[in-house]
């Protein structure tokens, strides 16, 4: 294995512990262990265990920025770019289940908090921010409710959380069909009714 490989090997294999065992049950050793690397490795890339899921975070975040963007045109309308990103996150985190649990607990922990108060201040730049300057130019064009924009995220984004860990959990199949249904009901949440 090259050097420059084993940041995403630890990576992957901390991904997969974490949706076993979550955030404090998973030690560097463990990590070390599944990844098949040595401690003073990972502590080469990763400081801490809280370095490691910061870092895991903006590895995970930008490979779902690229497929949010990927196909993603700016010259379609504020509902078909809506259509587009919800479905498609919708679609990404069906297809990367360890990924998807890895973001769900990291929302839910402290690190989510303080993730939510950058996001607040404005301080954040990933993603999100695709989200963000669809829900501000809705508001602006009057398309879509002139709420907050975290109102916006919630109503929008909010109900994908729970749909998609029932399908990862095999509660529910989310299949093109129904993930078309539920990507309206979202927008349906957001849009201004005339």
């Amino acid at each position: 294995m090259k050097d420059s490989d084993k940041p995403d090997v630890v990576i992957d294999a901390a991904l997969e512990l974490i949706a076993e065992h979550g955030f404090h049950g998973v030690s560097m050793a463990m990590i070390a262990e599944k990844a098949d690397v040595g401690m003073g490795t990972i502590y080469r890339y990763f400081a801490s265990k809280d370095v490691l899921i910061s870092e895991m975070y903006k590895v995970v975040e930008n490979r779902i920025y690229k497929t949010l963007l990927d196909s993603y045109s700016k010259d379609t309308s504020v509902k078909e770019r809506f259509f587009h990103l919800i479905s498609t996150l919708i679609k990404y985190m069906i297809n990367h289940p360890l990924e998807f649990r890895y973001m769900e607990q990291y929302h839910n922990s402290p690190y989510g908090v303080a993730f939510r108060k950058n996001l607040i201040l404005n301080n954040h730049q990933g993603e999100l921010d695709v989200f963000k300057e669809l829900f501000q130019e809705g508001i602006k064009q009057k398309v879509l409710k002139d709420l907050p924009i975290l109102i916006l995220f919630s109503l929008g984004l909010g109900p994908l959380v729970p749909l998609t860990r029932d399908h990862v959990f095999s509660l529910l199949l989310l299949d093109n069909e129904l993930i078309k249904k539920a990507v309206e009901a979202c927008w349906d949440g957001v849009r201004r009714h005339t």
